[in-house]
């Protein structure tokens, strides 16, 4: 395990989000977090397609009948960002909604400028 535990940073609802799941939903995602903070890989993850090689990652996390997930990236090495927490609506398919790319896409960027100005 790699001595450096990274910070999380959460952007935009994502930490407020997360806290509406049920517990073992949080405790689920919340070690999957850390692990990615020590460097580790978790079981559950997976690249979110349409982002480009494995720097953006989802957390999928079942209970009971519904499917919750975690989107975060490390591709600013310093730090993991956290940039989106959802409850998969749909049961079709794995695909994930247009809207929520779209929103992971935004709140990438909005990481990117937080690592960014930290550099400055």
């Amino acid at each position: 395990m790699d001595e450096t535990v990274r910070p999380v940073r959460w952007v935009g609802s994502s930490l407020r989000d997360l806290k509406t799941f049920p517990r073992a939903v949080q405790r689920d995602i919340g070690q999957a977090i850390f692990a990615a903070q020590c460097g580790e890989d978790y079981p559950p993850i997976k690249a979110l397609k349409g982002f480009k090689g494995a720097s953006v990652l989802e957390i999928v996390a079942p209970f009971d009948a519904d499917t919750y997930r975690a989107v975060y990236t490390v591709r600013f090495g310093a730090a993991i960002y956290v940039l989106h927490a959802f409850k998969k609506k749909s049961m079709k398919g794995s695909k994930t909604p247009k809207k929520e790319i779209d929103l992971i896409k935004i709140r990438l960027e909005l990481a990117r400028q937080d690592h960014n100005r930290r550099q400055n």
